[in-house]
């Protein structure tokens, strides 16, 4: 293998293929060369699965004001207003370039110049652009399209990301060791040919998505284990608000297989939820029933389940009628079909699931991380877009948004920074294949069980202090495995998904109390002492940063 292929040095290093990476790839290509990198194929994340659509203030009776109070209502007081706002403001754009490269919104029957608006949890206004149930997939395929043949930009998909290049590569008495930290590209994986790249990079941009496989019922793709967060925090950046994981009370129940997806929308379009007797139960739980925010309907479908002791509950769309259904739900419709539900005829089994980390890596309003030259958007990114719970809808929106602001950020300062200094390749000196992989298969397992029991939709002290011991044990042995053993995806991954789960696990010891997404039932009140964001940085680094009025500071 020629050194060539082991080193590649690019302009802008985008690690993620997603709506975030792809949408700044686009804009980035005009100031310089940019390499993306991509675990999977270049459409195997989370953005080609987003069923709902973007939300997006389109409409005469609407406005960005309501849109930021319904954001802000959502996150119970730990949303950013200005950063909501700036996110809120930034809709009408994000929908023009999405029409600009080719997404086919739906538009209302007999307008075909009306972009057609759809209601979701949360929101007190149609605010919803979509394309039938589909919207990621038609945004993700419009992106691929658009990138592939520029001149500016090159896919390497099938490659690993494994750590943040900085100084401390560097040889010690390095001149560049004693700076204030900075980010030089990443060493990355090539799974097929199994040697590891040195990605050199002015700027590096993580878009990984999120880390739902942590947990054992999740929404989220294979790919969706924290890489972005874990590189980050191993790096020295600082993680914030990673207690609050997100569960979509609303994924299609199939023992033994997994699930997917039914789509907020599906209750947005009057969808009724249903116990294991028939019951409609959101009537007395919140005023907005059915659309109340998604935390207070995932956890009155857990209390639904341990109190009566079924596996599952129902969402009723039978009422709407099988033309209304085919038409709004075709995909969700067949995907159904497919597992012997006719949705326009039966209830649908559904189950809450993992679906998506409102915490991740801190940025600025300009998507810049603490390390310099290193930005972060989409949901590995933690903008105080989404505060304690996410509304739904903003998270495609958000990430446009970040993608954008990241590309006016190096728009003004990209000519000044230096280029990487040389670094130092990949050394696997010292390791030696056991061939124990069941060792990997054991503990990932493990892992997403324990977080399934311990860390899910209703939490406690003990099963927190529980949780802490039990992952600290788990990352003892993934990391004696990582350091013996040659570099490989699953342990890449294994690594990452209990470094996020530790994170996860930090994060909700810190708040004592119950806001948005975390529920702890020893204290089931909010206490304002805390409406601060959970801000967590590795010791192992000295900070030359504020970081901010956090719950925390350095652990």
């Amino acid at each position: 293998m020629s050194n060539e292929h082991k080193k590649i040095d690019t302009d802008f290093l985008v690690i993620g293929s997603g709506i975030a990476g792809l949408g700044f790839a686009l804009k980035a290509a005009t100031l310089g060369k940019v390499l993306i990198v991509s675990k999977s194929g270049i459409s195997g994340g989370a953005t080609s699965l987003a069923q709902g659509g973007v939300a997006a203030v389109l409409d005469k009776n609407d406005s960005v004001e309501s849109h930021v109070e319904d954001t802000l209502n959502a996150g119970y007081g730990l949303g950013k207003s200005a950063v909501v706002r700036k996110i809120a403001g930034f809709g009408a754009e994000a929908i023009d370039e999405l029409l600009n490269i080719g997404v086919p919104f739906d538009t209302v029957p007999g307008k075909p110049d009306t972009i057609a608006l759809g209601l979701e949890g949360g929101h007190t206004k149609n605010r919803i652009v979509h394309v039938a149930d589909a919207t990621g997939r038609a945004i993700q395929n419009a992106y691929v399209e658009a990138i592939k043949s520029h001149p500016n930009i090159r896919i390497l998909p099938d490659n690993c990301a494994i750590d943040l290049l900085t100084q401390h590569h560097l040889p010690k008495g390095h001149a560049l060791r004693a700076k204030p930290l900075a980010c030089w590209g990443d060493y990355v994986l090539d799974e097929k040919k199994g040697f590891v790249r040195t990605i050199r990079a002015k700027a590096t941009l993580l878009a990984t998505g999120g880390g739902g496989r942590i947990y054992i019922h999740t929404t989220n793709p294979d790919v969706a284990t924290g890489d972005g967060v874990a590189m980050a925090y191993r790096a020295g950046a600082t993680v914030s608000n990673m207690e609050f994981f997100q569960f979509h009370p609303t994924m299609f129940f199939d023992p033994g297989r997994d699930g997917f997806l039914i789509s907020e929308a599906a209750r947005g379009e009057g969808g009724i939820l249903r116990n294991g007797a028939g019951e409609r139960f959101m009537e007395g739980i919140h005023p907005m029933k059915e659309l109340a925010p998604r935390d207070v309907v995932a956890r009155a479908i857990d209390e639904q389940l341990r109190s009566r002791g079924d596996t599952n509950v129902f969402l009723d769309l039978t009422h709407k009628g099988s033309y209304f259904i085919e038409q709004r739900f075709p995909n969700i419709y067949e995907h159904c079909l497919e597992r012997g539900v006719d949705i326009s005829k039966e209830w649908i089994p559904v189950v809450p699931a993992a679906h998506y980390m409102c915490g991740g890596v801190k940025v600025d309003k300009g998507a810049r991380t603490d390390i310099q030259n290193l930005l972060s958007a989409g949901e590995t990114a933690c903008t105080g877009m989404h505060g304690a719970n996410r509304l739904a809808s903003n998270s495609l929106l958000e990430s446009m948004a970040y993608a954008h602001f990241a590309f006016e950020t190096l728009n003004k300062y990209f000519k000044s920074i230096a280029p990487p200094p040389e670094l130092p390749d990949w050394d696997d000196s010292g390791v030696f294949d056991r061939r124990e992989w069941v060792i990997v298969r054991h503990i990932r397992n493990e892992l997403k069980r324990l977080m399934w029991d311990y860390v899910g939709i209703v939490r406690s002290d003990d099963r927190l202090e529980a949780a802490s011991r039990l992952v600290n044990f788990l990352m003892t042995q993934i990391n004696e495995f990582y350091h013996q053993n040659p570099v490989d995806k699953d342990v890449i991954e294994l690594r990452n998904m209990a470094m996020v789960a530790w994170l996860v696990i930090r994060s909700a010891l810190y708040r004592p109390e119950s806001r948005g997404l975390h529920y702890n039932s020893d204290h089931p009140g909010r206490d304002d002492n805390f409406m601060l964001d959970t801000e967590i940085r590795s010791s192992r680094f000295t900070p030359d940063i504020h970081l901010g009025e956090g719950l925390i500071g350095i652990a």
